[in-house]
């Protein structure tokens, strides 16, 4: 044991000498190896160094070379450019001093003209001078000779001229409106007969009264009740007169309202059929009465519709349509009229190549004011076009319904043609009959019109206010004036009075002489 701790201890003894003996050398040898590469790397560095000095020297040359050889060459491209402009220069000068020299060549050309015009004026001038001297002794002469002063002379040939393009305008005149006649009213009579055979309307005579018939005398009694309070309760529901004395077994009902005349002939005739005629019941049959016409004229409305071909219309406008079969104008009854105008004014449109359609529904409006003309103020056209415009027809349509009777300037075919459609229905035989007093003042009316021109002795109408013939004084009016009056008053005939079809203007001129023989 002790022998082994004794070896233990010298093994560290020695360990202990050892390793700083060790670690000396190790350095030793490890500064020499460091300082050797040391100084390795200071040469490489140093070479390095070298070789950079002389590759920046190298480059610098060369940098320097291509400098000068860029700089050579710039100068060589701005001398070879100033002399191209030079040269340019040059050769404007050249072209100033050229143009400066025809400007001066045109200058003296331009003076040595202006000197010739200002000789050739003032040579003019003295020639005015003596032409006008001699116009005024040819004037002097002539002055002399006629025995006219120069405004006496002036005047007559004023005169004589007028007198000349007087003439000559009448004859144009005539010659112009006998060749348009002719060929209007050739064309216009194929297109209106066309129209009319391809349409046949009845024509429906209506009154302002209605009669409704009763099975005895008694039953008058019974209508107008104790007192008379069903015959005022008729009238008040109806808003019509009941006249019971003056015709025997029958009532008449007198309106100036279709629709309330038909409703008051609907609902007396159920009560005189039930026989129960009372206050209560009375009312009831007027509601009853009121329905049914209601239903009767939107029945019509869509018939006149189909029957006319036009689709798209407002209900409200259809039942007004409808409206107009209790509605009458100079006895013609106003849903047959529309129906004939919309039908000839489809079959014209249709003859000339337009809208037919549309000029159809345009004749079936045109007086759709009548339905409500009763019970709203203005006329039918004012009536109408608001109506339309109501129910967003077209503006084609609107300027038709306007037109129809000359209130406005007709703006399309379509409306030229319902005014001829209208003026066809209207004037048809049978179509229409006027009151005496209306028939007496259209007669008083065309001869006033006639009258009011100068040089008009008397003025006849005749062939009952279709035909009115003027007498002129002869010695006012000369054959040529007389084409001019008879236009004339053809022109203030269609602006102030309304009439069916045409009146004819017939002026006749006169001339007596008398002599004896003794």
């Amino acid at each position: 044991m002790t022998e082994l701790i004794t070896a233990l201890i010298a093994v560290v003894v020695t360990l202990v000498v050892a390793i700083p003996v060790t670690a000396k050398i190790s350095v030793d040898k490890y500064k020499k190896n460091v300082e050797s590469r040391l100084g390795d790397a200071d040469t490489k560095a140093r070479q390095i160094i070298d070789d950079a000095i002389k590759t920046a020297e190298e480059k610098k040359r060369e940098s320097m070379i291509e400098v000068k050889e860029e700089t050579i060459k710039a100068r060589s491209e701005l001398d070879q450019e100033i002399k191209e402009r030079r040269n340019e220069m040059t050769r404007s000068e050249r072209r100033i001093q050229q143009k400066e020299e025809n400007i001066d060549k045109k200058t003296e050309q331009i003076e040595r003209r202006e000197q010739s015009l200002a000789a050739k004026e003032e040579n003019l001038a003295r020639k005015k001078e003596e032409v006008d001297r001699l116009g005024e002794q040819r004037t002097e002469e002539l002055e002399k000779v006629s025995g006219l002063t120069r405004d006496e002379a002036k005047e007559l040939i004023i005169r004589t001229v007028e007198e000349d393009v007087k003439h000559e305008v009448a004859i144009r005149i005539k010659e112009a409106e006998t060749n348009a006649k002719e060929e209007a009213d050739k064309r216009a009579k194929e297109y209106i007969v066309t129209a009319i055979q391809r349409c046949a309307a009845d024509h429906v005579s209506e009154n302002t009264i209605s009669v409704v018939q009763l099975p005895n005398d008694e039953m008058k009694g019974r209508i107008i009740g104790r007192e008379g309070r069903n015959i005022r309760t008729l009238e008040n529901m109806t808003g019509v007169e009941l006249i019971v004395d003056d015709t025997p077994e029958a009532v008449v009902l007198s309106g100036f309202d279709p629709v309330r005349r038909e409703v008051a002939r609907i609902a007396i005739e159920r009560l005189v059929t039930d026989g129960r005629i009372h206050p209560a019941r009375i009312e009831e049959t007027v509601e009853k009465a009121r329905r049914e016409v209601d239903l009767i004229m939107k029945e019509e409305g869509e018939a006149a519709v189909l029957e006319c071909g036009v689709h798209g219309l407002h209900p409200e406008l259809v039942k007004l349509i409808g409206r107009l079969k209790f509605r009458s104008s100079f006895g013609q009854n106003a849903l047959k009229h529309s129906i004939e105008v919309s039908q000839v004014a489809g079959h014209l449109a249709e003859e000339l190549g337009v809208d037919a359609r549309t000029a159809r529904r345009a004749g079936l409006l045109h007086d759709i004011g009548k339905a409500v003309d009763h019970d709203m103020d203005g006329s039918h056209v004012q009536l109408g076009v608001e109506l339309c415009k109501k129910y967003k027809e077209s503006q084609i349509v609107i300027n038709a319904v306007e037109a129809h009777h000359g209130d406005a300037e007709p703006k399309s075919l379509v409306a030229c043609l319902v005014q001829a459609a209208d003026a066809i229905s209207a004037a048809r035989p049978g179509a229409r009959r006027e009151t005496l007093g209306t028939y007496t003042s259209r007669l008083t009316q065309l001869e006033e019109i006639s009258g009011s021109f100068k040089g008009v002795d008397k003025a006849f109408a005749i062939q009952a206010g279709r035909e009115v013939r003027v007498m002129v004084v002869p010695d006012q009016v000369s054959d040529d004036d007389m084409v001019i009056l008879a236009r004339d008053i053809s022109k203030k005939v269609e602006e102030e009075m309304q009439y069916p079809g045409m009146i004819k203007v017939n002026v006749i001129r006169e001339s007596r002489v008398v002599d004896y023989a003794k």
